[in-house]
């Protein structure tokens, strides 16, 4: 128990677990936009799977380090660039992601009033809930995927102890699961900041990709054009309540 007196410790682990929530951002958008599809008692539901099979798929990469490791070790060659495992994982998922967020801001602009209308067998709707539920979840497993490789290769590079690092896994994850449910209502009150938080996706996606040709974007450039949206978003909303509240002349 000595190793818990050691500042150093808890310094790594501090670190290691702002920095994991940090990555989890674009996690918990991605998460929050596809659940607000679902009926609102099932959404709690698939925000727990969402970000349980987040955590288990972190816990798994940091228990088999040596093959993650070996994902940065080229496979083969193309246009005289080496491509790892690393690198195809990184492709896919953000083609990927790019995909869905283009498709989202498609149905979210473009295609709501064209839904048809929903069945009012109780049965067909129960069989129709349950499948896109795990239609969803199977979507989030996927990008969780991605988005556990890059956090546990930048956890690697920090922090030696498995043991911190799991430890940071956990309370990073734990910080998500309560922020995604105020995150995912604020997202569903306001139809502009989820067209913001899809580009947001959209740009994320475009740094994936362009990170599988080792054309590295810092995602701090991201989050920093990400946050100047919000904050114009704010006042916007602040505008248009205040015009609400104002009596007609």
């Amino acid at each position: 128990m000595e190793f818990l007196l050691d500042p150093n410790i808890w310094i790594a682990f501090a670190m290691l677990t702002a920095l994991e929530i940090v990555l989890g951002v674009d996690n918990i958008i991605f998460i929050s936009i596809l659940v607000g599809r679902l009926p609102a008692h099932q959404r709690d539901m698939a925000r727990r799977l969402g970000l349980g099979f987040a955590m288990l798929t972190r816990l798994l990469l940091l228990f088999s380090l040596s093959w993650v490791m070996g994902l940065t070790a080229d496979l083969f060659s193309m246009a005289g660039q080496g491509i790892s495992g690393r690198d195809v994982v990184l492709l896919l998922g953000g083609l990927f992601l790019l995909y869905k967020a283009s498709h989202e801001i498609f149905v979210e602009v473009e295609a709501r009033e064209q839904d048809a209308p929903p069945s009012t067998d109780p049965a067909v709707m129960k069989a129709a809930g349950r499948k896109l539920l795990w239609s969803i979840v199977g979507q989030i497993a996927i990008i969780d995927i991605v988005f556990s490789l890059d956090s546990v290769i930048t956890a690697v590079g920090m922090v030696d102890q498995l043991g911190v690092m799991i430890a940071a896994v956990i309370a990073s994850v734990l910080v998500m699961l309560v922020a995604a449910k105020p995150i995912g209502d604020f997202v569903d009150r306001h139809p502009s900041v989820k067209v913001l938080a899809l580009a947001f996706l959209v740009m994320v996606g475009m740094a994936l990709t362009a990170e599988a040709f080792e054309m590295h974007v810092p995602k701090g450039y991201i989050y920093a054009a990400m946050a100047f949206s919000l904050a114009v978003e704010a006042l916007n909303i602040r505008a248009r309540s205040k015009r609400q509240l104002k009596p007609a002349a």
